[in-house]
């Protein structure tokens, strides 16, 4: 299947083969053909999968139909995403697809000055890409009209509702017409996600390319073990010995993320830190400088783990071991990406190995731990934390001792195992 297959307008086919794109992705393949069919989609895809022209490509097939005879530069798609850098990019996208078309977008967000939104917002568009609290800070000052609305986003939803996003989602929901067109894109269908389904989407057809476990094939994943103390210094050996032109590395907090990046600037290796307490701006250059190869090391927090297109990034290191094992798989999802190998670096210490099995949960898979010369830990990582099986009688329950004396002492041996789980 190519695109020229989907029933796109011509001049977004014009605009993909501008960008070397012919063929879909699977979410491409079958989000564009539901939207132009004019149902509601919930739909799940990593990152990485195509999923922002699944929703755009189509949303601008139809506003260039020229059926549509109401140009007035009114407001007809809303997209709503959780992060800065996603609205920014989402909006490049639309630029980028909308080349031989008569489309105005703009997106507005937090850190930015506002009066610089409203004054876009008064021109006049035709779809606007917003966080939700900004949205409703304009909203509040009359600055955006919400009456013209016919196609309404939800992007990175799981991501939206786990920062607390459900009442101001909800809000801005009630403002919105009642007839639109509603798509809504997760990682998970998780049971929230679904309850919110519920008080949006108008009998949505429901697509899935993807499952909370799913990385890249073409992702090599190691951990190594390492002291806590001798994080810092055994990231530097590597860097250094793996010869890493450039690598994004994730920190659990903000001044985890800072002090690294000081560490590794002063050993002269180009870097900068990414975090809710950077202004939008300084986040902004810090992206465009590592894209441009003008810094080798993006150091980040989970903010930068959905959405953010970087292309051939060869490693992710995760200098820290997320606490949620599914951000395991938002982070790495910035590397193997077009069929590109990519390799997935993870330092965990012997007070991480629980975090480190969830994620081998989730993920079905045993990652290979590999012990880095000079870094072997004091506090080796436990080999495995499986729980000894329980024999079963005939009737699959214990035995039954011969005698009470046995009975009481096998009775406070399962209470105490009981109590050390």
């Amino acid at each position: 299947m190519k695109f020229s297959d989907l029933n796109l307008s011509n001049p977004l086919i014009r605009a993909l083969k501008d960008k070397k794109y012919e063929k879909p992705t699977p979410i491409q393949s079958k989000v564009i053909p539901t939207i132009l069919n004019n149902r509601d989609v919930i739909a799940a895809a990593q990152t990485g999968t195509g999923k922002t022209a699944a929703f755009v490509l189509p949303i601008l097939s139809k506003l260039s139909d020229p059926k549509d005879n109401d140009k007035g530069r009114k407001m007809k798609a809303l997209i709503l995403t959780p992060t800065r850098e996603l609205a920014a990019q989402i909006r490049e996208s639309i630029d980028a697809y909308s080349k031989y078309l008569d489309i105005r977008s703009t997106a507005v967000y937090g850190g930015a000055r506002i009066h610089n939104q409203q004054l876009k917002l008064k021109k006049g568009v035709d779809i606007l890409v917003a966080t939700p609290g900004r949205l409703l800070d304009l909203y509040r000052q009359k600055s955006v009209s919400f009456i013209n609305i016919d196609f309404f986003v939800l992007d990175e939803a799981d991501q939206m509702l786990d920062m607390g996003f459900i009442n101001d989602i909800k809000t801005i929901m009630k403002l919105l017409p009642e007839r639109r067109q509603n798509l809504m894109f997760t990682a998970t269908f998780s049971d929230l996600f679904r309850s919110l389904v519920k008080e949006v989407a108008n009998k949505p057809i429901e697509i899935s390319v993807t499952s909370d476990n799913e990385t890249g094939a073409n992702i090599d994943h190691y951990v190594h073990p390492v002291d806590k103390a001798r994080k810092a210094e055994l990231l530097l050996n590597l860097i250094e010995n793996e010869n890493f032109s450039q690598a994004l590395i994730f920190t659990k907090t903000k001044h985890g993320a800072d002090r690294l990046q000081k560490r590794l600037e002063k050993l002269k290796i180009t870097s900068k830190a990414i975090h809710g307490n950077k202004t939008q701006n300084n986040r902004m250059k810090a992206l465009e400088a590592f894209k441009k190869n003008k810094i080798r090391m993006l150091v980040a927090t989970d903010v930068a783990a959905r959405g953010l297109d970087i292309k051939n990034m060869e490693q992710v290191i995760n200098f820290d071991v997320p606490t949620v094992a599914r951000d395991y798989v938002h982070r790495i999802g910035r590397t193997g990406r077009a069929g590109k190998k990519g390799k997935a670096i993870t330092l965990v210490s012997a007070d991480e190995f629980r975090l480190l099995q969830d994620i081998e949960k989730l993920l079905k898979q045993k990652i290979k731990r590999v012990e880095i010369p000079g870094f072997e830990p004091e506090q080796p990582l436990p080999v495995a934390l499986n729980l000894p099986k329980k024999k079963h009688g005939k009737k699959g329950i214990f035995r039954k001792p011969k005698n009470n004396s046995n009975s009481n002492r096998s009775r406070s041996r399962n209470r105490s195992r009981s109590r050390r789980r």
